[in-house]
């Protein structure tokens, strides 16, 4: 019985249903309640570092006497036949579920090698970024974010939903605007790069503290400060914060140009913005290339996460078509494949007498 992640089990059910695994996973949210016909069960929703999926655990079953002494926040592990239909979404047959052991919810938690490879390589990309800044009062306020928030910052998730909505997803998501926006700073030589790179580290900073699992856990949580405020308004309140810090560094600044508060101000200026409009949070628009920049190239791998996302669930049954994407309000179709060369065929050769005829 393979183990798998929950991404690849709904990715396996739907090319091979019913599909027989286990799953080690995080009980995100356990709710007892009671079918039309008064029948009870308790509805699971289950969380490990590549997304969620809801089971229910009818009476009169294994799952059902389990989810009875389990809680949110339990690791767990799953074992059963499991399917996926258009009408309940995932489901299983018989299936059974056991707390998981130290070393297996450790394991659970670092992720798979490859995982930690990737996330591994984005951080990298990051300081990689910070590393070559030219403006000594950026770098310093960068390396001040990474030395204090680092820990926090890896682990965020970028949204609850749509987009890099698992534990590590603000790291994926802030590493492929870095690439993007540094290789258009190369066609772009009039802008700011130092700028760029500073708005791309702290646009969702604000998300520590609105979408970011704990230390031990997949949920994606908000604290009061997140509920309240929203992650724009914090990241704004962390520049602030974080730039007071600095304040030991700033008559070594004073012989500096642009000065040091019209560079706090455009990097705030990032943060605000970068919604691009007023209807989607933003309290005010982008006003220069910087933050124009920085609005589209999040919006850009956002989106094309969630393109990659939809291929990822596999194709309907019509003209390799996906479901209903609702935040690109399109169903997605299958993208046209690079060119290839095809090597044709050797035809047999014909009897001579047929080629007399």
């Amino acid at each position: 019985m393979p183990l798998l992640t929950i991404s690849e089990l709904k990715k396996a059910t739907r090319e091979h249903s019913p599909q027989e695994a286990s799953v080690h996973a995080q009980i995100e949210k356990i709710t007892r309640k009671d079918a039309t016909n008064g029948k009870p069960f308790y509805e699971v929703v289950f969380r490990d570092g590549s997304e969620s999926m809801t089971l229910r655990a009818w009476a009169d079953t294994a799952a059902f006497e389990a989810s009875a002494s389990l809680q949110a926040g339990n690791f767990v592990s799953l074992e059963g036949a499991f399917s996926h239909t258009a009408a309940f979404g995932m489901d299983a047959r018989g299936w059974e579920m056991s707390l998981l052991q130290d070393a297996a919810v450790d394991a659970l938690l670092e992720g798979s090698a490859p995982r930690r490879e990737l996330l591994e390589r984005a951080y990298c990309s990051i300081t990689d970024a910070v590393g070559s800044l030219q403006d000594p009062r950026i770098k310093a306020l960068c390396d001040q974010f990474l030395t204090h928030h680092g820990a926090r910052f890896r682990r965020a998730a970028a949204a609850r939903g749509n987009h890099h909505a698992r534990r590590g997803g603000l790291l994926e998501h802030t590493s492929r605007m870095m690439e993007s926006a540094l290789a258009l700073c190369e066609v772009y030589p009039e802008l700011n790069r130092d700028l760029v790179i500073a708005g791309v580290l702290f646009h969702d900073t604000g998300k520590l503290w609105e979408t970011c699992p704990p230390e031990r856990g997949f949920g994606i949580e908000s604290e009061l400060r997140g509920d309240l405020l929203g992650h724009l308004s914090i990241g704004i309140e962390l520049v602030n914060a974080l730039w007071r810090d600095l304040s030991n560094d700033k008559e070594v600044w004073e012989g500096l140009s642009p000065s040091s508060e019209d560079v706090r101000l455009h990097i705030l200026h990032l943060v605000a913005s970068h919604h691009g409009q007023l209807e989607f949070g933003s309290p005010i628009l982008p006003k220069t290339p910087e933050a124009a920049l920085l609005h589209f190239v999040d919006n850009i791998d956002a989106r094309m996460e969630m393109f990659f996302a939809a291929y990822e669930a596999g194709a309907s049954a019509q003209k390799g078509s996906r479901d209903w994407v609702r935040p690109l309000g399109v169903a997605p179709v299958t993208p046209l494949p690079a060119v290839q060369q095809i090597t044709p065929r050797h035809e047999e050769a014909l009897p001579e007498s047929d080629l007399l005829l």
